[in-house]
């Protein structure tokens, strides 16, 4: 048996399992990412504008019925919220011990952020097929109450010899603040387009996107990561890990996008680390 590291409680041999699984399903959505087979929303929806020649779109996405953007993006996120919440409330002794309570809300603040930006920040233009909305739906709800589940059961564990609460706090609450801004960035872009070009695409300006095409998932990758600190179980680290190799494939993608579609896209913009890649 593989020796525990010293920031993670041991795993019980159900979530070193289910571990083991959701790295696979995520290393699979990461490498599908790099080669471009994109899941289709936001500017890789065959309903959203722009040529679309350079990606492949999964073939059961092309079929079936489409969300708007806005209703697709609140199912993405709304069970997942409404789970956090249960923990508190719904599902007695879910959340025990500061750890858990402190993870619980961590993870519906993050969720409740999207929920709202969904509804006052963003701006849409195209429609999502709903295949594709359940499956990101089911994957933020599964890893929510997987994250839960698995803190639930590190209670009376030896704890880690390390312990990353206080800074995982720090870390996850940059996270939040920096995604929410580049989000916010992103959505004046299109609001200053104005009349019938809002649905336009343009070069994202403001922030670190004059230094990489995707800031916001590189913010968001940091909260994820501010969950896995929080936590401190495997089952939140593999998530982190999941979620990074996930928006780093979408990430290198969108800068092929970017690169194809604007003559004048910078090349010293990367894809999701300053300076590096």
């Amino acid at each position: 048996m593989w020796p525990t590291p010293p920031f993670l409680y041991a795993p019980t041999p159900f979530v070193a399992a289910a571990s083991a699984v959701a790295a696979v399903v995520l290393a699979a959505l990461g490498l599908s990412e790099l080669r471009g087979d994109n899941l289709a929303y936001s500017k890789f929806s065959r309903g959203g504008p722009g040529k679309q020649t350079t990606i492949l779109l999964h073939k059961h996405q092309q079929r079936g019925p489409r969300l708007s953007g806005r209703a697709a993006m609140l199912l993405f996120y709304a069970p997942a919220l409404t789970a956090a919440l249960a923990s508190f409330f719904a599902v007695p002794a879910a959340v025990a011990g500061a750890r858990s309570r402190i993870l619980a809300a961590a993870l519906a603040a993050h969720f409740l952020k999207r929920v709202l930006e969904v509804l006052f920040v963003h701006r849409y233009s195209g429609t999502t097929p709903l295949s594709t909305a359940l499956l990101i739906s089911s994957y933020y709800l599964s890893t929510t109450v997987a994250m839960l589940y698995a803190q639930r059961l590190s209670q009376g564990l030896p704890d880690p010899a390390v312990d990353l609460l206080v800074p995982g706090v720090v870390v996850f609450a940059v996270g939040l603040a920096g995604n929410f801004y580049h989000h916010w960035l992103l959505s004046r872009l299109r609001a200053n387009a104005g009349g019938d070009n809002k649905a336009a695409y343009k070069i994202p300006t403001g922030g670190l996107f004059g230094l990489v095409v995707c800031p916001h998932y590189l913010f968001e990758i940091l909260g994820f990561f501010g969950f896995a600190m929080l936590s401190q179980t495997l089952c939140a680290l593999t998530v982190a890990v999941g979620t990074a190799a996930y928006l780093a494939g979408r990430s290198y993608t969108t800068r092929k996008w970017y690169a194809a579609k604007f003559e004048d896209f910078p090349a010293t913009i990367k894809a999701l680390v300053p300076y590096v890649w």
